[in-house]
Parts: structure tokens; sequence; C-alpha cells
């Protein structure tokens, strides 16, 4: 039989680098990364205009059953980010308001599943953020173990413990701790070069002049012409 653990202790990054990752942005830190860490686009916001950066807790849960989530609530810490899987694929709704109501308790800003959720009007109201694979009245059993705080598999992307989570209404990233703050300069570098970019574009300098694109349309075979061949 496997085993199965709650893994009390992990290593988190450092909340003003993970603030300024969330503040950057899902899709800026993306490209600041190398386009690396994002979760497949499955799992979506269910909420308008939230952003949340925090540290991953992991869970790993049998299909259909939320046992694990509860034992998960114990270790949470205020900042960190719940991140739950089935070990096959679910959208039964294995999520909802009385475990929000206890995650805020203990300062979780949000919910990452790659599976369902449900009481969906209720997380908006309580203001309790979560990004699913879907929304489900679907109950679940509380029957099976699980794990939590070990390595899973969210949406395609593996998410350690510990993980930097960033969340918004372009997706959901997962990065290791230890890059936050090179991802958070390089960042941090390109908002910089977008204000600049930004003024010239809304000046009117056309994106294919101000990023020198005429060669390369030239170089790729395009041609510029008043109308087709007849």
């Amino acid at each position: 039989m496997a085993a199965h653990y709650v893994v009390r202790s992990i290593d988190r990054a450092e909340p003003g680098v993970i603030a300024a990752l969330r503040d950057a942005g899902v899709a800026t830190v993306h490209e600041a990364a190398g386009r690396v860490g994002l979760l497949g686009p499955q799992v979506r916001a269910r909420q308008a205009g939230t952003a949340i950066g925090g540290s991953a807790v992991t869970v790993s849960c049998h299909p259909g059953d939320n046992l694990m989530i509860h034992a998960a609530v114990e270790v949470c810490r205020p900042g960190d980010v719940l991140v739950v899987t089935t070990t096959s694929p679910s959208t039964d709704g294995m999520f909802g308001e009385l475990l929000a109501t206890s995650l805020a308790a203990r300062g979780v800003v949000g919910l990452v599943s790659d599976a369902g959720v449900r009481d969906l009007a209720e997380l908006r109201a309580m203001g309790f953020p979560v990004w699913s694979r879907a929304v489900h009245a679907q109950g679940t059993v509380k029957a099976s173990p699980g794990s939590v705080n070990v390595p899973v598999v969210a949406a395609g992307r593996l998410v350690n413990p510990g993980d930097i989570v960033l969340a918004d209404d372009d997706g959901v990233l997962a990065l290791p701790a230890a890059t936050g703050p090179a991802v958070a300069a390089a960042a941090a570098r390109r908002i910089d070069g977008e204000a600049a970019k930004r003024e010239r574009l809304a000046a009117g300098v056309l994106g294919v002049d101000l990023d020198g694109l005429r060669p390369l349309l030239d170089r790729v075979g395009v041609r510029y012409v008043e109308r087709l061949p007849e």
C-alpha cells in the first residue's frame, strides 16, 4: 500500500518577492521567467478582477473525496494558496463555502483546484477567490487517504510544496521559490520597458515600426500590395 503523508513544514518564499510577482501579473511573470510555469487553461478564474500570490500548500486527493482538503487546513499559514489535485480526473465539487471559511480564518489567500468547486455565489460574496477546472454541485465523501505537501501535477504542471503560485484573470502560474527574486527583477524591467512602449503606441507609432518588424516580414515572404492580383 502506498504511504500517505501530511507534511507540516515547508519552505516558503519571502513575502515581498511574492507580492512583487503578484502585482506584476501572471502574463508578465510568465514572460519574465522564460515562458515557464503556466498551468493549463482548463483551470480558470471563477471571479473577475482578482489577483493573488502565495506559497503552495499542495493536496493530493482521491477523486470525489475531500478528506485531505480538511486535513490540509491545519498546516496552512497566512499568505498560502491551497493547490488541490486528484489522483484521476474529477470535476466533483470538492470545495465550497464552509472550507473557504476555514481557510480564510487561517489567512489563506485563495484556492487553485484541478477539480470542481461549488457554492460559487457564496464564495464570491465572501471574497474568497478560486481557480478551478469546473463548477459543479456534485458533492463528495470523506473516506479515502491522500497526502498534503507532496509534489502534485495540476493541469499539466508540476507544483511542489512552497512553490510561488500566482493567479489572476489570465490564469495560474507556479514557480520554484528559489527563482522568485530573479524573476521579480526581470518582471520589473519588463514593466518599465512596456511603460515606455505604451506611450509611443498611444502616440500612434505602429508596432511593426516600434519593434523593427518590417525586415522580418520581408524575410518571411510577406508582401504589401494595394489589392490582391486578379
